[in-house]
């Protein structure tokens, strides 16, 4: 079973791991940094590599092949799937340690989106009673659906303002683990959304948004296992781009960051 690292060292963006297992052009790693899709957030991409050793007949000792990493899902386990780069043929061999390195300007433009897409879930709900009851994310911009009838153009000049202020606050972000039953005794079942997570999920993983600097309760606790910016001020400026109704009482609200 791989160890999620990305849940708990989202800041890193290079590792070593063991290959455990090669499944054709997917490779199963003991470790990995490299973001599985779900949760609205798109996998992370990079690249994996290994460097040739003395025996090998190809380009030397100092020759590295690398494989592009260009999906990531999580069924079993997390499931990195490969492309070769120029230069390399056939895939990794199992056993064999190889080095990670994350496409870094994907994964911090993931983990501003979903950050923002936190801010926006807790304020929709704050000031219109408005669930999420969707969201997806991308490197450029970023989508959510809430359960509401209708947004005019003051309420997304309201959002956007308000989105703009949290950013501005510095607000700290963090993320830990609580045992279910403790997080459905003590957090707001509204905003956590416990009741959509299979029974099976015993342990969830708490992403909190800081109160106000004067010591106020935090703005938001959200069961989520994506990744995310430390502080809100790393979100960067707000832009709500527009709405769109999608179905009965299903409003969408797409934004951008610069």
């Amino acid at each position: 079973m791989t160890e999620p690292r990305y849940l708990t060292a989202s800041s890193e963006r290079r590792f070593e791991a063991t290959v455990d297992r090669m499944l054709d052009d997917r490779v199963v790693l003991d470790t990995t940094l490299f973001y599985p899709e779900g949760g609205g957030q798109p996998a992370d991409h990079g690249t994996l590599s290994v460097e040739r050793g003395d025996g090998d007949e190809k380009d030397g000792a100092d020759a590295t092949d690398r494989w592009r990493v260009v999906d990531v899902q999580k069924r079993d386990t997390v499931h990195h799937h490969l492309e070769p780069a120029a230069g390399t043929t056939g895939m990794p061999s199992e056993g064999a340690t190889l080095v990670g390195e994350l496409d870094w300007e994907r994964r911090w433009a993931h983990m501003r989106y979903h950050t923002a897409q936190h801010l926006l879930s807790a304020l929709l709900l704050d000031e219109f009673d408005a669930k999420t009851v969707g969201n997806q994310l991308s490197t450029e911009y970023a989508r959510l659906d809430a359960a509401y009838e209708r947004f005019d153009d003051e309420d997304l000049a309201l959002v956007e303002r308000r989105m703009n202020e949290l950013v501005d606050d510095a607000r700290p972000v963090e993320w830990y683990t609580m045992d279910r039953e403790t997080a459905e005794a003590t957090l707001d079942t509204e905003r956590t959304r416990i009741d959509l997570l299979p029974e099976s999920i015993t342990e969830l993983r708490i992403v909190e948004v800081g109160g106000d600097a004067e010591g106020d309760d935090p703005f938001d606790r959200t069961a989520c296992a994506g990744t995310h910016v430390s502080t809100t001020s790393d979100v960067g400026t707000v832009r709500v781009t527009g709405r769109t109704t999608q179905g009965r009482e299903r409003e969408r609200i797409t934004f951008e960051l610069d």
